[in-house]
């Protein structure tokens, strides 16, 4: 059962009452992240994140982290391009107790200077280590590749440079400029007491206010045909390639997530079948779906022998094509539905996910999409829509790529990209 209601100022709160359990899952969403930064202050949403848990005025770091470990829970936070949650998961009885220690982080953390410049050497680290990932740097890479120079393509984590230059008073105007109740939003489940639960939240959260707001808005990025190369003494050719998708909220949204599970999804999927199974090219090969506000991307990602880098973008796109004109046959499409409302459900086994999956939909859509909504979307979905989204996403073929590695034969790769004829028609 979900129930939504809001406070005077503007705070959303979801719950959902899961009477069968006996823990809770608290978290506070803020619809605020690296796209809504600049160069000069990039990062600043993920150090925010890593401050908050540096000491209150009512708490230190450590007892912040042992109020809730000591009764058996857990206590957390991320940040994305769009969103930065705090969530704890415990007992139910410790509901009040969850609530008390993320208000008292978000309204009366310190900030010291002392603590800063501290945490300031922890985020670098965090940077150098991301660094070392391949991963991390074609993500980031790429995204530069498909948006440019807009917002959406700043990393997470900031710079070196950026995160040095933090200072106690720009922290503190960017919260009361971002970290507003309505830009926020409070999500809980598990086993609650409903009556006692919006006092409860009024007690803790009812007072939040800020005279300096930036209500969020977005832009409309145009995704560019961009290919670009990092070079990396690693012993593998990391590869991502980028294709148009479709943006949070869209009804198409759930039809994309099947044909792209189906064309790279898993280990019975077109890509892996094609360039592992059958070609031996690599040993990891995938595709999936990012959806943001007024963008969306398709990537398909695979690391291999640099020897292998032109053959196997020659091979995806025979196989983006051929998906393109063969569709699925109702046997493949039916089972794709299953294999999706099954992932999806499993994927709720717990109040910890069902908490993320409410407090992300309210935050982005003002809306829950219960399961009841989901898998009637999804058995909706037949042969006709699935063409439609082909035709939007698939048909536009490889946009952008990016290569992590030694070397890469980037002319080559775009001469093969360029050929936008279909060559099986």
């Amino acid at each position: 059962m979900y129930k939504l209601f809001k406070l005077d100022n503007g705070l959303r709160v979801v719950y959902e009452k899961i009477d069968y359990v006996k823990s809770v899952s608290v978290g506070l969403w803020v619809e605020n992240g690296s796209r809504n930064e600049n160069t000069s202050n990039n990062g600043i949403s993920h150090f925010i994140e890593h401050m908050l848990f540096k000491g209150t005025s009512n708490r230190t770091s450590l007892q912040i982290v042992e109020a809730i470990e000591d009764v058996g829970g857990q206590i957390n936070a991320f940040t994305g391009k769009e969103a930065t949650c705090f969530y704890i998961k415990a007992l139910d009885s410790y509901l009040e107790l969850s609530l008390d220690i993320i208000s008292d982080m978000l309204f009366n953390s310190n900030f010291s200077p002392e603590e800063m410049e501290r945490e300031k050497g922890v985020v670098i680290e965090e940077i150098n280590m991301s660094e070392d990932s391949p991963e991390d740097v074609l993500s980031d890479l790429h995204s530069i590749a498909i948006w440019g120079d807009d917002s959406i393509s700043l990393p997470i984590l900031g710079t070196t440079e950026t995160v040095k230059s933090f200072n106690r008073e720009q922290i503190i105007s960017y919260i009361s400029s971002y970290y507003i109740p309505e830009n926020s939003v409070i999500s809980i489940a598990g086993n609650i007491n409903e009556k006692s639960l919006e006092q409860l939240i009024t007690k803790y959260f009812g007072n939040w206010n800020s005279l300096n707001k930036s209500v969020t808005n977005y832009s409309t990025p145009t995704q560019l045909q961009k290919h670009l190369h990092r070079k990396k003494s690693i012993e593998q050719l990391h590869i991502s390639l980028g294709i148009p998708g479709i943006q949070t909220g869209h009804e198409d949204l759930y039809t994309l997530l099947l044909l792209s599970n189906t064309f790279g999804g898993g280990a019975s999927s077109i890509l892996f079948q094609k360039i592992r199974e059958e070609k031996g090219m690599c040993y990891s090969i995938y595709s999936y779906i990012s959806a943001f506000n007024n963008t969306g991307v398709i990537s398909i990602y695979t690391s291999l022998n640099p020897k292998y880098a032109a053959d196997v973008v020659e091979l995806i796109k025979e196989e983006i094509y051929k998906f393109i004109n063969l569709g699925l046959s109702t046997e493949k499409l039916n089972k794709a539905k299953e294999q999706l409302k099954g992932s999806y459900i499993l994927g709720l086994e717990s109040t910890s996910s069902r908490m993320f999956n409410n407090g992300k939909s309210v935050l982005f859509l003002n809306k829950i999409n219960t399961p009841e909504d989901i898998i009637e979307k999804i058995d909706r979905i037949d042969h006709e829509r699935m063409s439609q989204v082909l035709q939007k996403t698939f048909s536009n073929g490889i946009q952008n790529s990016a290569f992590v590695g030694e070397s890469v034969d980037l002319d080559l790769v775009k001469k093969i990209i360029g050929k936008n004829t279909n060559p099986l028609l």
